[in-house]
């Protein structure tokens, strides 16, 4: 667990975080005074919490999380943990590129966007039979037998294939009592991110959402630990890269993300990413 907690320190240094693999897992288990900043990551990623006092924040919601609660954290969400130092922390977290060769897998992410909600809560049945797969896949994933490699793949996606039969249920219900939020904060962030390519100046969002300008902005900051001008700014460079990713012409692209003015989009692109969008 050690050299895990090391591999996921120097990877997650970086404020979006790295990732080279189709996917990655670690198996931390800490007990460190720190605090995490706001911040995302440019691949897909899932908590499996396994002890410890952890509230996680995600888009403006804080899930209060118990052992075996497992969280999906899409590309691109704004998130961070608080953790009380008091007790030790022990999680699985896994990275999973968003370009995985099986791209159903990655289904559970979209539906946890459109649902608003990132937590699986299971019965503990079904907890147990998703630690002993976990467990065998840390196994693999460490080991340097024939196939390896094969069986930490196999074992990789039998683990997705569960999380997407739980979170695509359409009978699946988000359990209230395991999160808290702001309702207009979170009524707030779901129209900016269903409306990028729109009008979102603090006018029209304010007049929309019967805020005042200064509470608004204000509770969004609290919520989210960002400003409101670059959270959308963030969620609007995030889109025009997964567009430009996909092939579609750049001016296009920003032009679909929300941005009026092509200059404007070359330099806010380029001090985000660290490279201009036709050498993405």
């Amino acid at each position: 667990m050690r050299e895990d907690f090391m591999d996921y320190l120097q990877y997650a240094s970086q404020k979006t975080g790295y990732l080279k693999e189709e996917f990655r897992l670690f198996h931390i288990k800490d007990q460190t005074k720190r605090e995490f900043e706001w911040h995302y990551h440019d691949f897909h990623k899932i908590v499996v919490f396994l002890s410890g006092k952890v509230t996680y924040h995600i888009e403006g919601k804080a899930y209060h999380l118990k052992p075996r609660d497992i969280l999906l954290v899409s590309q691109g969400d704004i998130h961070k943990p608080e953790i009380d130092s008091s007790v030790p922390y022990e999680r699985f977290i896994i990275w999973i590129r968003e370009d995985i060769a099986k791209s159903q897998l990655n289904s559970c992410f979209q539906k946890a966007n459109d649902r608003s909600f990132n937590l699986v809560r299971l019965d503990s049945e079904l907890q147990e039979q998703l630690r002993e797969l976990l467990l065998k896949l840390e196994q693999a994933s460490r080991g340097k037998k024939f196939g390896d490699d094969l069986l930490c793949e196999s074992l990789f996606t039998q683990f997705m294939v569960y999380i997407n039969r739980i979170f695509l249920k359409e009978t699946y219900t988000a359990d209230q009592k395991s999160y808290s939020s702001d309702s207009q904060v979170e009524q707030l962030l779901k129209y900016i991110n269903q409306n990028l390519s729109q009008d979102l100046s603090i006018d029209t969002l304010s007049e929309k959402f019967f805020f005042s300008k200064y509470h608004m902005m204000r509770k969004f900051r609290e919520e989210t630990g960002y400003t409101i001008h670059n959270y959308i700014s963030s969620k609007r460079l995030l889109l025009a890269r997964s567009l430009i990713s996909q092939e579609t012409p750049v001016l296009k692209a920003a032009q679909q993300s929300g941005f009026r003015d092509y200059t404007t989009f070359i330099r806010a692109y380029k001090k985000q990413f660290g490279t201009t969008p036709s050498q993405s």
